[in-house]
C-alpha cells in the first residue's frame, strides 16, 4: 500500500521543501521510499520553479539531506484528490488549504506538528531570519517527520488502508 503526503507552506522554498527532503531522506533510511509518494507545494505562486532557499539547502545538506532536485510549485486543486495527507506548516496556510479544498477532495488536511504529536504548534518561517533559523526549523521538521513516518508506516504496513 502506498501513502501520499504533501507538505505545504506559503512559497514552497523554506519549510515545506525542507519537510519533503527530510521525509524522503528518512523514508529512504527506513527502506520505505517505495511505500510513499512525497511532495511539497506552496499556497502562493511567487517562487514556482525555484530551488529551495540556499540557507535551507545548506542546513539540510549538513545533515546529509539532498534537496537539489526539488523545485517550488503551487498547491493545485488536483492535489486534494491525489494526496492522502496535506500537512500545513502553520495555521495561516492550513486556513488557505481548507479554503481551497474542493468539497469532494479526499485529502486529510492538518497541521504538520499536530499530526506529528507535537500539539497545535507551528513551524516558524525562517525566511526573514539568518541561517540559524533554518537549523531550528530543521530540528522541528526532523522530529515531526520521524513521528509521521513511524505513524504512517505502522498504520499502512499491514495494508490496512486505515486513515492514521
Amino acid at each position: 500500500m502506498s501513502v501520499s503526503v504533501l507538505f505545504v507552506c506559503l512559497g514552497n522554498i523554506c519549510r515545506s521543501p525542507l519537510a519533503e527532503g527530510v521525509f524522503r531522506h528518512k523514508a529512504g533510511e527506513a527502506e520505505l521510499t517505495d511505500h510513499f509518494r512525497i511532495d511539497s507545494a506552496g499556497t502562493g505562486g511567487w517562487h514556482v520553479g525555484d530551488l529551495p532557499d540556499t540557507r535551507g539547502r545548506q542546513a539540510a545538506g549538513s545533515r546529509g539531506i539532498d534537496m537539489s532536485t526539488q523545485r517550488a510549485r503551487q498547491l493545485e486543486g488536483e492535489d486534494f484528490h491525489t494526496f492522502d495527507f496535506i500537512f500545513a506548516m502553520d495555521q495561516s496556510n492550513l486556513a488557505n488549504i481548507e479554503r481551497l479544498k474542493p468539497p469532494n477532495g479526499k485529502a486529510q488536511c492538518m497541521l504538520f506538528l499536530e499530526f506529528a504529536g507535537h500539539g497545535a504548534g507551528e513551524v516558524p518561517d525562517p525566511y526573514y531570519g539568518g541561517a540559524d533559523g533554518f537549523d531550528s526549523c530543521l530540528d522541528l521538521i526532523e522530529a515531526g517527520c520521524e513521528e509521521i513516518l513511524e505513524r504512517l508506516a505502522k498504520n499502512y504496513s499491514a495494508g490496512s488502508g486505515s486513515n492514521a
